[in-house]
This record gives structure tokens, sequence and C-alpha cells, in this order.
């Protein structure tokens, strides 16, 4: 497939998708293009006044419910809620660069949010999942580390991207063994990433203007930037295109921050398969919450 737009999403009727972050940004792009496409669609937001206002402007069958991924409490909470099979979960809610802040957990929030919330209720959803996990990082995971001595910057000055670059590369991690392990127990089931390159979305919005960096910032976006449908395109790609288990979309164009999506690579630091087993092992010891998935029956 060289290119792909909106219009190839297959229609979608009979099937449940639940989409974090679906109020705002590219989740809330693919959440209408999903339910436009027949599909039943789970706004998975934290405001539910604002993710009222984003359903009232999709067609087709649209539900509203809580989740605040900042909070343990909250991602059992909705897990439990959740009624049926699910064909399709988007794990895109996301923080960027945001002031130190610390979940209800006490985890840091970007990697409390970004990582540590999806992980959670990637594995609480799964027995429920028969179709794809799909989750948004960034290219800005080329910047990250994981830092296994201080995950949650308790020890370490906070710096709010090396923060996120890490929350990113761990979205990146976590979709490599997640599919690794589905592979490993004959799941039918796959991982697949996305990254939405340059979008113009509001993930920037609580910058402070007065800032000269912010403000260069904010240049660059409207300079550069495809528009919001255009980042949501990778994610739409990742969640139906034939693309194999562990894949990684993005834009197709320079430095991958605009264009028609395709496949893109990943950093050396994303193919650590010990790194990712590694931090599989935490995330369980941090959330509480494991893999629940035994070998499938051989026939």
């Amino acid at each position: 497939m060289t290119t792909f737009t909106s219009a190839q999403v297959p229609a979608m009727t009979g099937r449940t998708v639940i989409v974090t972050g679906a109020n705002s940004g590219i989740g809330r792009v693919a959440a209408g293009v999903l339910a436009a496409r027949g599909a039943r669609v789970v706004l998975a937001v934290r405001d539910l006044a604002k993710g009222q206002t984003a359903a009232a402007g999709m067609t087709g069958d649209v539900e509203v419910r809580r989740l605040d991924l900042a909070d343990l409490a909250s991602v059992r909470a909705f897990a439990e809620g959740c009624v049926g099979p699910i064909d399709l979960l988007i794990n895109n809610a996301g923080l960027m660069i945001p002031p130190l802040g610390r979940t209800a957990d006490g985890f840091e929030l970007q990697f409390g949010t970004n990582h540590l919330g999806h992980f959670a209720l990637t594995n609480l959803l799964l027995p429920q999942i028969r179709g794809r996990v799909v989750t948004v990082a960034s290219s800005a995971h080329r910047g990250g580390k994981i830092d296994f001595a201080d995950l949650n910057w308790q020890r370490r000055p906070y710096r709010a991207f090396p923060a996120y670059a890490q929350s990113k590369l761990a979205n990146l991690l976590f979709t490599a063994e997640l599919h690794r392990r589905l592979a490993g127990v004959g799941s039918p089931v796959l991982a697949t990433a996305a990254h939405p390159g340059l979008a113009a979305t509001n993930l920037l919005g609580h910058l402070d203007d007065r800032s000269l960096w912010n403000r260069l910032q904010t240049t660059l976006v409207k300079g550069f930037a495809q528009s919001g449908d255009d980042g949501a395109l990778p994610t739409l790609y990742a969640a139906v295109a034939d693309v194999p288990g562990g894949s990684y979309a993005g834009p197709g164009g320079f430095l991958e921050g605009r264009g028609a999506p395709k496949l893109v690579g990943r950093s050396k630091a994303a193919r650590d398969a010990g790194v990712a087993r590694r931090l599989w092992t935490v995330s369980e010891e941090l959330t509480g919450v494991t893999f629940p998935l035994a070998a499938q029956p051989t026939r």
C-alpha cells in the first residue's frame, strides 16, 4: 500500500472500538472515522463534558465513558465496566512535556499516564480483545532512555522532554513485548504502534506562549505540521491495514513529519528485547497488573 486515506478504512459494523483520549486531537479524528464506518466506539476520556462535546460531532454509535489514566483505580473501574468483546483498543491519550507532576499512584505524570496507565488498561482488557491493540508513540522516542534506577524522576532534576521521550520509548517497548507475548500464547490479537508525525493538535496547549522557546515551537507547528485529520492516518493505518504484529506506522514524508502513512523504523533502543522484557516486569510490579493470557490449546 503506497497511499492510505480514511476512505480506505473498511466497514466496521458489529465491531467495538475503544479510543483513549478521544475528546480531542488525533484520537477524536480516529474515533470519528471508525464510528462513521459503523463501529460502536467508546470514547474513554478524563473529562466527560469534553467527551460529550466530541461525541456530538460524530455520526454513528458513540458512547462516552470516564477514564483517568493517571489513576489506576479509574483504570480498573473502566475495565470492570467493559462488557463483551472488544475488537480494537487504541491507546491514544497522552501528555507532552508538562511541568513536573505525579499521578494518583505517585508515578511521574508522563510515564504514569502515557505508559503505565495504558499498560494496565491493555492487560485488564486483553481477555476481551479479539482484534488489535494500537499504541500511539512518537518520533521523540529516539531521544528516550529507560532509566530503571529512576523511572519516576524522584532522584534526578526533572526535565520534561527527556521524561516525555522515555514514556514514548516505553510505548514502543511495550508494543514489542506485547506482540512477543501474544505470539507466544498463540493469540490472534495483533499489537501495533503508530506516530502522527508533526500534527497540529492541542497536545502542546498547556505551554506558556510568553516563553521564546514555546513561541518557536508554536511557529514550527503552524508552519510545518499536517492537520489533525492527516495526523490520525498512521493510527488508522496501524488499526486496519494489512500489517504484521509489532509493526510501527508513521508519516512517509520528510523526517516522518507529514505525508501518507507507511511502516517506519524505530531506534536501536526501541528494538532492545531485553529492555522490553525488563520494562514489562517492572510495569507489572508498579501497576499490580499482569499479562492475563495462557497458551492456546493446539489442535
